[in-house]
């Protein structure tokens, strides 16, 4: 349209030209994308646009594709928005300057573009008969189908390969002509090598990510391996510490390390996270604790977390805490080294689904109050992640003990569990308040769906995730989480 008919106080944005090379993991080229986008930092709210949120699945949701071809332009606009003309586009008879674009799809780049999206496709799959899950509302179920969306990728999960076949049909021909490519079956996600095993077991792994932390930080064969990713003791703003020796990004790595910690190397997340707690002044004995973990991953680049589901087990939550294990008298007047390091671990079937390992965010006053915190943090995921399973559980076949989802938590401290099972206020326990006594009603009583259990303290598997450990202790709990390693190849005997 010409500019002079826009309608007054209108709003213009600019256009920008994208130009991508989309690589696969290992850095090869599969493609050369050129994608025109819309200058949406230019947009005014209530204006041109006014919702913008979008979801996406959960990993706990995730652990066959189809992807949407430019999916966001199959959406529509909900209010007028207007673009300049982009470069390299021509009219006959004027000027670019002189025209302006009205836009009726959504453009990358947008605001509303990822919201209008997936309010399509949840029509579009709403029409198909599927439903969203109460727990994750990218999760879509219908009694023969699974669906779980991730902005333009979809994962579809069936029984049968005529399912998929007649949905792909449907989506491809029905009223919204949704555009779309089958990928076939799930091998890479979001940079993640998905490795099938002749043996029916699969292996989630990042090798390449690896090799880009490893030649960021400039590690390479002449540097000796290490048997744990964690040196001892606990690391600290160590103010008065020698300053760095080498000029790598320190938040690059940090940040690519928190990527693959969370999605294939469950062992080295205590201590990247200790390590981007120090990422606004970094010192040598931090940058010293990067080299660490990567030469800790230098040998075993090529592998990740093995899943070898175990039909006979169901959910098990694994939970622990370090007292105020980072305080120390260089640095005693901090506040922040006396919160205490906590972490835990979700694994249904004998296998990780979810892993987390952070500081509390308020100063326990003893162990007990230490491990309950984590434990009500631990039930928050817990919690959703069983009402999930019962979701499942109506298409595929789910072990569930009978004759509801159960749980076992397992905690190796015994004031802990008794404050958990104990429906009175003691004197040193009144202070905790609803925020962590909000599971104790699914542990006692006729909602119960989970049981607290003691374990040694030298067992829990989420010790990895609170402490530095000896390197017998740490092969063994990277054996129970299936780390790079079978369990069965190593022996409990020596561990100190």
């Amino acid at each position: 349209m010409l500019r002079k008919d826009l309608p007054k106080d209108a709003n213009t944005i600019l256009s920008i030209w994208s130009f991508k090379r989309k690589t696969l993991p290992d850095g090869q080229i599969l493609k050369y994308k050129a994608r025109l986008c819309a200058h949406g930092g230019m947009q005014e709210w209530g204006v041109d646009y006014w919702e913008t949120y979008a979801p996406v699945v959960n990993w706990v949701s995730i652990r066959s594709k189809d992807f949407f071809m430019l999916a966001f332009p199959q959406a529509d606009l909900d209010v007028p928005v207007y673009m300049e003309v982009p470069v390299g586009m021509n009219f006959d008879g004027c000027g670019r300057r002189e025209m302006v674009l009205k836009l009726k799809k959504s453009l990358y780049g947008l605001c509303q573009s990822s919201s209008n999206w997936f309010k399509m496709l949840s029509k579009g799959l709403d029409d198909r008969g599927f439903v969203p899950s109460q727990v994750d509302q990218c999760v879509f179920f219908r009694q023969d189908a699974v669906i779980l969306t991730y902005v333009d990728d979809c994962f579809i999960i069936v029984k049968k390969q005529s399912v998929i076949d007649e949905l792909f049909e449907s989506l491809d021909k029905g009223p919204e002509k949704f555009n779309l490519t089958n990928e076939g079956k799930m091998e890479q996600y979001l940079g993640i090598d998905i490795k099938r095993n002749t043996d029916g077991t699969f292996e989630l792994r990042q090798p390449y990510l690896i090799q880009r932390i490893l030649d960021l930080c400039k590690v390479d064969d002449a540097f000796k391996s290490r048997s744990t990713p964690a040196s001892t003791p606990l690391l600290s703003k160590d103010p008065d510490g020698a300053p760095r020796k080498y000029d790598w990004n320190y938040h690059s790595a940090v940040g690519m390390l928190g990527h693959l910690q969370g999605s294939t190397r469950p062992a080295i997340s205590m201590t990247v996270h200790q390590c981007a707690q120090f990422n606004n002044d970094p010192k040598m004995s931090h940058e010293h604790a990067i080299m660490h973990i990567c030469r800790y991953l230098k040998d075993t680049s090529d592998r990740g977390v093995i899943y070898c589901p175990d039909k006979s087990k169901g959910l098990e939550c694994y939970v622990g805490a370090d007292f105020t294990a980072g305080w120390n008298l260089a640095d005693a007047d901090s506040a922040e080294h006396v919160l205490s390091p906590t972490g835990f671990v979700i694994m249904y079937a004998g296998c990780p689904v979810l892993w987390v390992s952070k500081l509390q965010t308020e100063i326990a006053l003893s162990t007990t109050e230490a491990e309950y915190i984590v434990l009500s943090q631990a039930m928050r995921e817990v919690l959703p992640f069983m009402n999930l399973l019962k979701e499942l559980a109506v298409i595929f076949d789910i072990y569930l003990p009978q004759p509801k989802v159960h749980c076992n938590v397992y905690e190796d401290n015994n004031g802990c569990i008794a404050v958990a099972h104990s429906p009175k206020f003691t004197p040193r326990t009144k202070h905790i308040a609803i925020k962590h006594h909000h599971f104790r009603s699914f542990a006692t009583g006729p909602q119960k769906c989970f049981d607290i259990l003691p374990i040694d303290t030298r067992e829990p598997t989420a010790n990895d995730f609170t402490k530095p450990l000896s390197p017998s202790l740490s092969v063994y709990l990277r054996g129970k989480l299936k780390q790079m390693v079978r369990i069965s190849r190593y022996s409990r005997k020596g561990v100190s």
